[in-house]
């Protein structure tokens, strides 16, 4: 074998790893499963489920996370698109679910495979106790043979609702639950290198890594059943692809062809390693409650270091918060360089700004003498 031979042979076979997957978790959006006015599309239900059973019958585990319980309750409530207003929404939430989750149970039946409902939101997964229950839960599942369908948990939800949509949590499952692969069926058969109802846009086969990226225009939402779009597609493609999870976006038509390894739709390349759960949820599935200002020196110590946050470094607190809720570290500029979970309540850190911990103890007992943010607790940020 010559030595350029030798090099092709090694590049990646990233479609072959995404066929041979042991734990694949998959996400489809609402306009692939719901008709023009709404309702559920059961032919669409069973197309998926059909793929998806064939796969389990394969050998994998997989978690299926799926969008639609708003899409789904829009018709029973007589509402002709998503509705705008949170409380409707959630209504609408509340209704469909049920109705999606039948639906998954009884196709998934003919095929033998038993589901498990999932309910998820952020608040959920960002601190400790929590993020380690939803896994255990969907470790437990998988264990008993069980195909996990996770949602947010749009009935309650509230920034969740209003910011997104489940490609990104896809893309923090995946991570959650150690997956070998992530596919994003959706509406659109990949990514173009324009708005692919342009003429001349061309479908990319292989994003080889994130900076691929950066000059391809990605557009706006979705549809009007939806609220995710190609943005949060690429978004969460770069989330799992940087945990090193190789990542398919295709057509939920094509779902077979694409869990199969054929050549459809585009595959993101894996380049980073994997990182604690706990920080990619951190970073990514976290909104900070509140900003503290750093000092030069604590960025340093923070980014370069790997370091714990002490008083000594904060300079300025921002916004209110509690001991235990999500903050962005930023530097003198106000650029954010690292998240956290806070050790004190917003109105008692501004007392112990500029303070050693040793001091702080002395006038104010052994308690104080603590990291304002732990570094087990501390995410630095892309910057």
């Amino acid at each position: 074998m010559t030595a350029g031979a030798a090099a092709v042979a090694e590049v990646p076979d990233w479609r072959g790893a995404v066929a041979s997957a042991a734990r694949v978790v998959v996400k489809v959006g609402s306009s692939s499963l719901t008709t023009r006015d709404g309702g559920i599309d059961d032919e669409r239900v069973r197309a998926l489920v059909d793929a998806l059973a064939a796969r389990v019958r394969a050998g994998s585990e997989v978690v299926l996370v799926s969008s639609g319980a708003i899409a789904a309750g829009l018709a029973p409530l007589g509402l002709r698109r998503r509705p705008r207003d949170l409380a409707t929404q959630q209504a609408a939430a509340s209704v469909g679910q049920g109705m999606l989750m039948h639906r998954y149970t009884s196709a998934f039946e003919g095929h033998g495979v038993r589901v498990g409902q999932v309910l998820l939101t952020a608040e959920d997964v960002i601190r400790r106790s929590h993020y380690r229950n939803a896994q255990r839960t969907l470790y437990r599942l998988l264990a008993l043979g069980v195909l996990p369908v996770v949602n947010e948990n749009d009935t309650v939800a509230t920034h969740e609702i209003r910011f997104g949509d489940n490609d990104r949590l896809a893309a923090l499952v995946a991570q959650l639950v150690h997956a070998d692969a992530l596919v994003l069926l959706s509406d659109v058969d990949g990514l173009y290198d324009g708005n692919p109802r342009n003429p001349g846009a061309k479908l990319i086969p292989e994003v080889a890594n994130a900076s691929a990226l950066d000059d391809v225009d990605v557009g706006g939402v979705g549809s009007s059943v939806g609220t995710g779009g190609m943005v949060t597609k690429v978004e969460a493609a770069r989330i799992a692809t940087g945990a090193g999870i190789p990542t398919l976006l295709a057509a939920a038509a094509d779902a077979g062809r694409a869990l199969g390894g054929d050549p459809v739709g585009t595959v993101f390349a894996a380049w980073g390693r994997r990182r604690s759960t706990r920080l990619l949820w951190l970073a990514h599935a976290t909104a900070p409650r509140g900003r503290l200002r750093l000092d030069a020196g604590a960025v340093r110590a923070v980014v370069e270091r790997s370091a714990s946050l002490l008083p000594a470094g904060v300079t300025a607190v921002e916004g209110e918060f509690a001991a235990g809720d999500p903050v962005e570290l930023v530097d003198e500029k106000g650029h954010a360089v690292a998240r956290g979970l806070v050790n004190f309540d917003a109105t008692e850190l501004p007392g112990l700004l500029g303070r050693s911990t040793h001091e702080l103890a002395a006038d104010l007992g052994p308690a104080y003498e603590r990291e304002v943010v732990h570094r087990d607790d501390l995410v630095v940020l892309s910057r």
